[in-house]
């Protein structure tokens, strides 16, 4: 069980390990990727517009002038995208944490497919995050690492229940948002199953960052600037929100923390704000049967089959 003397604002030495970030132009993909480098890691930015991914580095190495931080080209909606860059990524070291964070947080009003064929919020969070840890898993082998996928509170307050993944049928945007996130909570606990029976020396971890909101984090230019409206807006909430810096502290204690374990929720203390710590599991991805039938749909939606047993042999590097 992890500790209760957890502070964010003092990681611990991460010299020497590698860590991709996906989604990291803004948001809690940036701040994650900031914390990370400032405690020494070396990071990899990844995000699907190449202008945003170079200011966003600039805008870290402005905050820790010596981060050992590298960008990558993704875009986690198209799987010929998410394989060119695990090709890159994996590299000729270990991978010692995968943030699974990239996502559409605003779904389209109307139902919208990818070049692949698939309905774009389930295809950019769950989707090509699932094919992503696939296409990895024996470089985060070797690295005896992690990988963190990101949940969120909707799971938790919506009734919504998985039935239809890519929403054929009654698609709305609130919809289209819950289900990816419940497909992302169910698929990360899976994948720890998975990961435990077949003997694979990596954890897999659920975390959500609460309600964490661009109006209540500081302004960083390129990355965060909110108008004035926003920043009133979003302050009238502050009893119930937190900032983007204080969202990617749940993600980034799950990442990092030596005695998280794989399998858990984790989440800010109150719920929608606080602290990182251990959280209950959201009802509706507790349910192994679901899990391993959306598994098994998107094992066939990607063509992504996951390498345990080549895994599980290998060598630490």
């Amino acid at each position: 069980m992890a500790r209760d003397d957890w502070d964010p604002d003092r990681l611990p030495d991460l010299s020497g390990r590698r860590y991709l970030v996906t989604g990291s132009t803004r948001g809690l993909g940036f701040f994650a990727s900031l914390q990370l480098a400032g405690a020494g890691a070396h990071v990899i930015m990844t995000g699907r517009n190449p202008h945003r991914l170079t200011t966003a580095r600039a805008a870290l190495r402005r905050q820790v002038p010596e981060a050992e931080v590298e960008t990558l080209l993704l875009d986690t909606s198209n799987l010929g995208s998410v394989r060119a860059a695990a090709a890159t990524a994996r590299g000729r070291t270990g991978l010692h944490g995968l943030l699974l964070n990239a996502g559409i947080v605003h779904p389209p009003r109307q139902r919208e497919v990818t070049r692949d064929g698939h309905e774009v919020v389930f295809a950019t969070n769950a989707l090509g995050h699932y094919a992503l840890a696939g296409e990895l898993l024996l470089a985060l082998a070797a690295g005896r690492g992690r990988m963190v996928w990101v949940g969120s509170m909707s799971t938790v307050i919506s009734p919504m229940e998985l039935i239809d993944p890519e929403l054929e049928n009654d698609y709305t945007p609130w919809r289209a948002y819950v289900q990816s996130k419940i497909a992302t909570t169910a698929l990360g606990l899976e994948a720890d199953r998975r990961l435990r029976a077949a003997h694979v020396p990596i954890a897999s971890i659920v975390a959500h960052p609460g309600y964490a909101t661009g109006g209540r984090t500081r302004g960083i230019a390129g990355i965060n600037t909110p108008s004035r409206g926003k920043r009133f807006i979003d302050n009238l909430q502050a009893p119930i929100s937190q900032s983007k810096e204080r969202g990617a502290w749940t993600l980034v204690r799950a990442l990092v923390d030596p005695l998280a374990e794989g399998g858990q929720f984790w989440g800010p203390s109150r719920g929608a704000t606080g602290r990182p710590v251990p959280a209950t599991i959201p009802r509706v991805a507790r349910d192994a049967e679901l899990a391993a039938r959306l598994w098994n749909y998107c094992e066939h939606a990607t063509g992504t089959v996951w390498p345990y047993l080549k895994a599980s042999k290998t060598k630490r590097r």
